[in-house]
């Protein structure tokens, strides 16, 4: 998810604010602390401007590593 903040441009601040959560929650799911739940994907993809199942695919793509 870093690399598609960073690619749309956006700080974790701005994200979480697009997304209507906290920016250590953000922080905390990119560095693989914290899971989201199915309704905070789906925030997070919404103000990314992608749908979820590309966030997912991104985060099983990592796995893959």
């Amino acid at each position: 998810m870093g690399r598609l903040r960073r690619t749309r441009g956006f700080s974790q601040e701005e994200l979480g604010f697009q997304a209507g959560i906290h920016r250590t929650y953000v922080s905390q799911i990119e560095r693989g602390i914290k899971s989201p739940t199915l309704v905070v994907i789906l925030k997070l993809a919404q103000a990314l401007g992608r749908p979820a199942s590309q966030l997912i695919a991104e985060v099983e793509k990592q796995l893959k590593k």
